[in-house]
């Protein structure tokens, strides 16, 4: 696509007064809008922690690490990012303080300064700025939209409000700010109350920045008194005050924010057109189909993350709910999910009795050996019951110990990461893998990103990309596929679990990788497990055929 201006245009969005208040979804929204007038867009994700990436990071720590194509591990904005806008980003749309700091430390030792005084105030912020120019640069974007990570006001972010004042210096007519902030309505009050609005705002201009935009976040819309209240303290203007209530489903809020025209203004601020291309339509369309669905599909989620209830089970698996939610809405289903607690399984047969009341179950990712006997009984529950299953990286592995253990007759049969001693590891440590645990070497080191998986023909995994076939895959028989593992199928085991029924109908172009099994659809209306992660690549506009087929089957 040819640039459509004569200058790169970028748009800042940070967030004020609490967290988790939806800057992710209001940068996802926003570079959409761009992407609908016409504009080609990119993303960035500025986050304030010292970690190199989010790979180390404990799913309760930061919520689910998500993956791209070229395999960097990074913070589960950008799973957003990629589903509202359906472009597929890479490592340089990922920036933490820690690589920031990595990469210019690099650079001092290997004389890059010219033996000058690095300074934390002035070369760190500059860095930053540099690292913007490459990715605009390198994707030959219109309009690179950069969320700004934690809240105003916090020490860890000031390096990416010091960039993000430089540029707007630098290129005054280029750059925009857009503030996400919260309006409270105290119960004891009942009245909506902006001075939180104006105490971050006056933060943010304690950093030299003034937004442009004020996106006010509240429990109602926003009313014309505290409209007109933001823009006399907040030096915006009242068409700028964009309203942000509270809604149930976040592929609403490109439609609120359009209710206030926030596209046209961001663009009319540039001095850029803003004519449609269709795609704004397409999504106003979808969403608005929601509203017909009224048959129910309860998914069971055996999960293992948990710390204070289902909130953070929620934030350790934002990509395998969003998979479900974009495969349920277009078969006209409503998706309701029900968790459970894997180490719950282990001693509780009142929880699996209560598991075999679900439509559909899913065994998602995971890590060491926690709760992993709890999952291979739910991996049993499904089997033996004849509920639909699928089973997502750890839920395959948990899948094929289970099978070897209850049907092939393997007694011994587990995971090396659950029993480092187990007598029939089934499942294995990569054999690459075993130089990095011993060297104590975990981050970046697993296998990560877009592998190819050659699908066997007449499979019903076969079946599922082409009857569900959309922009997402295209070609049979090798399809890419994201991955995050340290462990795989044990090829010791292939022949005799082969024998005894299990189909493993993926595997790398060379066979030398087990990528997913299932089992005979006479035996079991829908059993499909997989070593890679097929919700990483999911849209709202484009859902993931095994999802597609996995709610389908449920829905039976």
């Amino acid at each position: 696509m040819a640039s459509k201006v004569k200058t790169p245009k970028y748009i800042f969005v940070s967030g004020g007064v609490i967290s988790g208040i939806g800057k992710g979804i209001a940068a996802s929204s926003i570079a959409f809008l761009m992407k609908s007038y016409g504009y080609k867009i990119t993303m960035i994700k500025m986050d304030p922690y010292l970690n190199v990436d989010a790979g180390t990071m404990n799913p309760l720590e930061h919520g689910e690490t998500f993956v791209l194509e070229d395999g960097y591990e990074t913070d589960m904005d950008i799973g957003h990012y990629e589903r509202f806008t359906g472009e597929l980003f890479n490592e340089k749309s990922s920036m933490t303080a820690g690589r920031v700091l990595k990469r210019l430390l690099e650079d001092e030792r290997s004389m890059e300064y010219k033996g000058r005084c690095v300074e934390f105030d002035t070369h760190v912020p500059l860095e930053v700025v540099k690292w913007v120019e490459d990715v605009q640069k390198t994707n030959q974007s219109d309009i690179t939209v950069i969320e700004i990570g934690a809240t105003v006001g916090e020490l860890g972010q000031r390096i990416y409000l010091e960039a993000n004042r430089i540029m707007k210096v630098w290129f005054p007519n280029d750059v925009i700010h857009v503030h996400v902030s919260y309006l409270p309505i105290p119960k004891n009050l009942g009245e909506m109350k902006s001075k939180p609005v104006q105490l971050s705002v006056q933060l943010l201009n304690g950093a030299g920045i003034n937004p442009d935009f004020i996106i006010a976040r509240s429990e109602l819309p926003i009313d014309d008194i505290r409209r007109e209240k933001l823009s006399f303290k907040c030096y915006v203007p009242k068409d700028n005050v964009i309203s942000a209530p509270d809604i149930e489903n976040i592929y609403e809020v490109p439609l609120n924010f359009e209710k206030d025209e926030l596209g046209r203004k961001l663009l009319e601020k540039f001095g850029l057109q803003a004519k449609r291309n269709g795609v704004f339509e397409e999504w106003k369309e979808k969403f608005a189909k929601l509203s017909d669905a009224k048959e129910k599909v309860t998914i069971g989620i055996v999960g293992k993350y948990y710390k204070s209830g289902d909130f953070d089970l929620k934030d350790s698996y934002v990509s395998v709910i969003e998979a479900i939610r974009h495969a349920a809405w277009a078969q006209n289903l409503l998706p309701e999910i029900k968790w459970f607690v894997a180490d719950d399984f282990e001693n509780d047969e009142a929880m699996l009795e209560e598991l075999k009341s679900v439509d559909g179950i899913i065994v998602p990712q995971g890590w060491g050996s926690r709760g992993g006997e709890g999952k291979i009984k739910a991996v049993q529950v499904a089997r033996e019951s004849k509920i639909p299953y699928l089973g997502l990286c750890y839920g395959m592995q948990m899948a094929v110990i289970e099978y070897a253990r209850n049907v092939a007759g393997v007694s011994g049969a587990n995971s090396e990461e659950i029993d480092e001693k187990a007598a029939d590891p089934v499942i294995h440590i990569m054999e690459e893998q075993k130089k990095h645990i011993a060297e104590g070497n975990y981050g970046g080191t697993i296998r990560l990103g877009a592998w190819p998986c050659k699908v066997e023909k007449g499979s019903l995994l076969e079946e599922m990309y082409k009857k569900y076939s959309n922009g997402l895959f295209n070609e049979l028989p090798v399809v890419q596929e994201r991955h995050r593992h340290r462990y795989e199928f044990n090829n010791e085991y292939r022949e005799a679990l082969s024998k005894a029924g299990l189909k493993i109908t993926g595997t790398s172009p060379d066979d030398r990788l087990v990528e997913a099994i299932e089992l005979d659809k006479k035996d079991h209306p829908f059993f499909v497990a997989t070593q890679y992660h097929p919700e990483l690549k999911s849209q709202f506009i484009m859902p993931h055929p095994l999802f597609m087929g996995f709610i389908a089957a449920a829905k039976k």
